[in-house]
């Protein structure tokens, strides 16, 4: 059948942004227009005629506007095939008129329950009933309806209506995706609500997700690999799925992934920080009182893995930065930060010979606190677990041997400790003056790790903190590292051989601390 002419429209909206410009070019097509509420006030203050749908039906609003468009004279214009000779009989029966445009948004229900103290009255309050059956009843029928829900969709529908005073099929049928996909999750919204109010314990019986697909990757962790992206638009935090890219290349799966650990570190810290990520994990990390001494410590970490790593910033990167990462040997394949200093834009763009190809990604303000859960899936599930940022009270941390580390040994103490939850374990880091020097990740056995750190941190070694993300269960790794000079080792404790490790610091003269916290990163 060929699209049906749009001759008649009902709108009824929460989010009035756009709408009268929208309606006053229907208006102008020639469409009637029906509303009511503060949908039709809005509308006629803004000069567009509209018909009261209580007129049309002959039935009031009643109960607070909880009963306006749910009547068989609405949802029969909507519900009727104009090609059934049955429906059409009934509309003329009945004194049905069709509509072929329906415009609807719903109740803020999302935004509603995100506020602070809001009560559950207000919550059921904003669950829209007679907007959802109206969208699924028009999205249902979309072969002879048009289901518009969102302002970004006012333009292309009125360009086709004022082009050929209806839309294509293949426009309905997008529409009504996006209405289905609308009214799901929003149902789900709602759902989530009642089962985390009713939930026992901290975890919900179910968890619904709400992600939409920002991008659609080149590939994978692979080139065979397929990829997207996908984003929790409920989320306020900084994060690399939100941010906005100001530069270079299209971002790759392992990108963003590097781009998420290097930011879940700086963001941990106060002071001026500088994370360097390779596959994951840092091979460089600093503080210091500026941001670009900070970023020249980092990238001296270890300055091999350091090309092609990706680089976090917790502070707008400034021309001296731009500065240090354009000298010649560097290449940087992105830059996560709250922000970039216009001059710092152009030197990296420009400068170095990968700057027109170099991601920058500006997210904002980190003062906004990181999600509280961190999500894995697995293959027919998924884990939950709190995110591991909570701080490890210092209070409950003991010094176990006979030697106390040095005063101004604490601040280096404090940043290993931090760097290493930050490692995929087993993890081992070494550090000196607010700086990583060696880290050793991923490794089977812990000695292995104490190796690899030692091997990256070289001469730099004496005077360095070691921190362990784990407790040693032998007394080997610290006899390993008692040759080079370690001003302090910081661990969780708890092994069965925690008496040996004490006894191993105290015959080489090591201070070690317990923190009593374990930070396994899987």
């Amino acid at each position: 059948m060929e699209s049906p002419k749009i001759t008649r429209a009902l709108i009824s909206v929460s989010d009035k942004m756009g709408l009268a410009d929208f309606a006053k070019g229907l208006h102008a097509a020639g469409i009637e227009i029906y509303s009511t509420g503060g949908t039709k006030t809005h509308l006629e203050k803004e000069g567009v005629p509209v018909i009261d749908v209580a007129d049309y039906t002959g039935f009031p609003e009643m109960m607070g506007g909880r009963l306006k468009t749910l009547h068989p004279k609405i949802h029969g214009g909507i519900l009727c095939r104009r090609d059934n000779i049955g429906d059409m009989n009934a509309l003329a029966e009945h004194n049905i008129k069709t509509f072929e445009l329906i415009v609807i948004n719903l109740y803020p229900f999302e935004s509603t329950i995100a506020k602070e103290g809001v009560t559950e009255e207000e919550a059921i309050e904003n669950i829209d009933i007679g907007g959802p059956s109206m969208i699924r009843a028009a999205a249902k029928n979309h072969q002879f309806v048009s289901v518009v829900t969102s302002q970004d969709q006012y333009a292309s529908v009125l360009e086709q209506i004022q082009k050929n005073g209806k839309t294509t099929i293949q426009l309905r049928q997008s529409l009504a995706r996006d209405a289905f996909t609308m009214t799901g999750n929003y149902d789900n919204a709602i759902s989530q609500y009642f089962i985390e109010r009713l939930a026992k314990g901290e975890f919900p019986a179910t968890l619904s997700l709400k992600l939409k697909r920002s991008d659609v990757l080149r590939y994978g962790e692979n080139p065979h690999q397929q990829a997207a992206v996908y984003v929790d638009n409920r989320s306020n935090t900084a994060s690399v799925v939100s941010a906005r890219q100001l530069g270079g290349k299209e971002l790759s799966y392992n990108n963003l992934l590097d781009l998420d650990a290097a930011l879940s570190i700086v963001r941990a810290f106060s002071q001026p920080a500088v994370s360097v990520i390779k596959h994951n994990n840092p091979c460089g990390a600093a503080v210091d009182a500026e941001i670009s001494n900070a970023l020249r410590k980092a990238m001296a970490g270890d300055p091999l893995s350091a090309f092609g790593s990706v680089i976090g910033i917790n502070r707008p990167v400034d021309l001296a930065s731009a500065e240090i990462l354009s000298e010649p040997g560097l290449f940087v394949e992105a830059i996560v930060a709250p922000s970039f200093d216009a001059d710092a834009l152009e030197v990296l763009t420009t400068k170095p010979k990968w700057g027109a190809n170099v991601r920058l990604l500006h997210v904002g303000s980190l003062e906004t606190p990181p999600s509280r859960w961190n999500l894995r899936p697995l293959e027919g599930g998924a884990l939950l677990q709190e995110t591991d940022t909570q701080s490890d009270p210092e209070d409950q941390w003991t010094v176990v041997t006979e030697k106390k580390p040095d005063a101004d040994a604490w601040d280096d103490i404090r940043f290993a400790w931090e760097i290493v939850r930050h490692v995929k374990s087993n993890a081992i880091v070494l550090a000196k003056g607010g700086m990583l020097l060696g880290a050793g990740a991923g490794q089977m056995s812990r000695v292995d790790s104490v190796e690899i750190s030692i091997k990256k941190a070289g001469d730099r070694i004496s005077g360095s903190i070691l921190a362990s993300d784990a407790f040693f269960p032998f007394a080997d790794s610290i006899d390993r590292i008692s040759e080079y000079g370690i001003r302090a080792v910081i661990q969780p404790g708890g092994s069965r051989g925690d008496e040996s490790v004490i006894e191993s610091c105290n015959k080489h003269g090591i201070p070690m601390i317990f923190t009593g916290r374990r930070h396994f990163k899987h």
